[in-house]
């Protein structure tokens, strides 16, 4: 690994669920909620480099949706705060979405159910919209989908973990060197010095105001 802290990143989730939880297949339009995240920072990447042809991401500003598009190669971006997410996807989405990695349900999962093509697959990941609830556990978050839209779009839906695949992860360290050292991918983090600042740093990753990977070096 060029640089140390790429040890550390979440990419080889990003990467075993595109590689194991859904196969990419040329030109699909793939649709990352959350992508700027530890995670969808790297997933609109990886999935470029595997061959799908649009790649979208959904973040929680303008300013990183505009990030998302000059620094990440993602095609287009929505995000939260402006006209409804479904109404956006719709936008820049026309033709459909075939692939959805949804680390956020939600909302953003209704849209993308709404907006998937016919034989649409879906990987969730995570269910941010429930576990940084500002009330209740963490550990639940609803969601109200159409199963109208399930049954006649053929729609998958996965809940996958790369912990279901351990074995990913010195391929991911392999292919992640490779693509660093080529150039083809970018590992966007950002390192906070002391451990005593752990707690803030987590309070404004979960306010959504880092880009990228966050590390606290100690």
């Amino acid at each position: 690994m060029p640089d140390p802290v790429g040890y550390l990143g979440h990419g080889w989730t990003a990467y075993a669920a595109l590689t194991r939880g859904v196969q990419i297949r040329p030109d699909d339009t793939v649709f990352v909620s959350s992508a700027a995240g530890a995670i969808g920072s790297m997933a609109g990447q990886i999935a470029r480099l595997l061959g799908a042809g649009r790649v979208i991401g959904s973040t929680s500003s303008k300013e990183k949706a505009a990030r998302l598009v000059s620094e990440l190669g993602y095609e287009a971006a929505v995000f939260r705060g402006a006209t409804p997410i479904v109404e956006q996807l719709a936008e820049v989405a026309p033709q459909g979405i075939d692939v959805v990695i949804d680390n956020v349900g939600g909302e953003q999962l209704q849209a993308a159910v709404a907006n998937a093509r016919v034989g649409a697959r879906v990987v969730i990941l995570g269910a941010l919209s429930g576990q940084l609830t500002t009330h209740g556990s963490g550990r639940t978050a609803p969601v109200e989908l159409d199963s109208i839209q399930l049954l006649r779009k053929k729609i998958t839906l996965r809940g996958y973990s790369a912990d279901d695949d351990p074995h990913m992860h010195v391929e991911w360290i392999n292919r992640f060197a490779e693509w660093l050292v080529a150039g083809s991918i970018r590992f966007l983090h950002e390192i906070i010095v002391g451990l005593e600042c752990a707690p803030q740093a987590l309070e404004r990753v979960i306010k959504g105001e880092y880009f990228g990977t966050v590390v606290v070096k100690s």
